[in-house]
């Protein structure tokens, strides 16, 4: 088997999917993105395939990967490991689809049955998080997760500490004990303001506190981890098992949140969570992203046996018709019962993507961008 072709397509609400051809007719897809970065990673990616991939073997996954990644002096950083991860995706639905498998399979079988999943609640008012709450609540979710704040300066009044207490007591009086909460600092409060606001969250029982500082300052968290009994959880922004080595070395992290459409695929995302189930820490992937990316975190989901509880960023409950119903033709085959996605039992990555909806909608101008924030007095605040 040889890899003849590929297409990429920017689609909303902010995606880029990723089509490999091969010479005997099967396909595979894949998720590469830097939401916000879809053009810059677009180039990565065309960069890879014309000056290595294009003619080679699909099936020598691990080969390609190690070429992709040493086969460059700069290596590493979000939009190279993105690429690189887009592509590790669509090889492995190349593979599963030959042998008419799942991907777990392939990896070496499932350890679960179901895959525990939680949900984003917007809404920057206390009462519009409680309402999306109790939503998510009556949809059956066992979990969700929260914004902790908006922007904040390096450190606050008392008043920012008790708003964030504040939103966090509400959302457990609407869910009392029956939801776990995942609190999201998102790195927006600093080292010094973490070490006040987590002791803080203590009586709430959150089931984590994701980013409690930035991925710059990682160094911290072991200080931040004495301070409190609350699990820390990060790795959404680190992309390589090189990024998280110091992480693991220097202790005090409970989870990890690598994104497999930004910690170099299926295969960097196996590697990562045998790391960390050697230091007893367990593993919730990252995957704010589209119905390609869930499905590949989902395979790895089923397989690895330190997954804690997985992230997904559309709806996959009964509801109005989401953003990723567009691209599949049955999205029913993220089934979803009691708080719990079933395995994708299908071959490959377990979707069957309608390129024809892909490239009608890949025709719409897009342009989507995180905002720029600003603190009162005009600085740029996280975002």
């Amino acid at each position: 088997m040889e890899i003849t072709g590929y297409e990429l397509f920017e689609v909303p609400p902010r995606w880029l999917f990723l089509k490999l051809e091969t010479d005997t007719g099967l396909v595979g897809w894949g998720e590469p993105i830097v939401e916000g970065r879809a053009q810059t990673v677009r180039t990565a990616v065309e960069e890879i395939l014309t000056s290595y991939l294009l003619g080679k073997d699909p099936h020598n996954i691990e080969d390609h990967w190690q070429a992709m990644y040493r086969g460059c002096f700069y290596r590493g950083g979000p939009v190279l490991m993105s690429a690189i991860a887009g592509i590790d995706q669509a090889l492995w639905d190349i593979k599963g689809k030959h042998f008419d498998i799942p991907v777990y399979e392939l990896l070496g079988g499932r350890t679960r049955d179901r895959i525990r999943v939680y949900q984003w609640i917007g809404g920057d008012r206390v009462s519009e998080i409680g309402t999306e709450a109790k939503q998510l609540l009556e949809a059956g979710y066992t979990a969700l997760k929260m914004d902790a704040s908006n922007q904040l300066r390096h450190l606050e009044p008392p008043r920012a500490i008790t708003d964030i207490v504040d939103r966090v007591r509400h959302v457990r009086s609407v869910v009392g004990d029956e939801m776990d909460i995942v609190v999201d600092f998102r790195g927006r409060i600093s080292k010094s303001l973490a070490k006040r606001v987590i002791p803080a969250l203590e009586p709430f029982d959150p089931l984590f506190v994701e980013e409690p500082v930035l991925p710059e300052n990682l160094e911290y968290i072991p200080e931040l981890a004495g301070r409190t009994d609350v699990p820390l959880a990060t790795g959404e922004r680190l992309y390589s098992r090189w990024d998280f080595k110091p992480l693991f070395k220097r202790g005090g992290i409970d989870v990890i949140q690598p994104d497999v459409s930004h910690a170099g695929g299926i295969s960097e995302l196996v590697r990562l969570a045998a790391m960390a189930e050697t230091h007893d820490i367990a593993v919730a992937p990252n995957c704010p992203l589209g119905p390609i990316a869930l499905a590949a975190s989902l395979q790895v989901s089923t397989y690895i046996p330190n997954l804690l509880i997985q992230d997904h960023g559309f709806d996959i409950y009964p509801a109005p018709k989401s953003a990723a119903d567009h691209y599949l033709h049955d999205a029913s085959v993220f089934e979803f019962t009691d708080g719990y996605l079933s395995p994708l039992d299908g071959p490959g990555l377990g979707v069957d993507i309608d390129e024809s909806a892909v490239r009608n909608r890949s025709r719409q101008d897009l342009d989507w961008s995180n905002p720029i924030w600003r603190h009162e007095d005009g600085s740029i605040a996280e975002w």
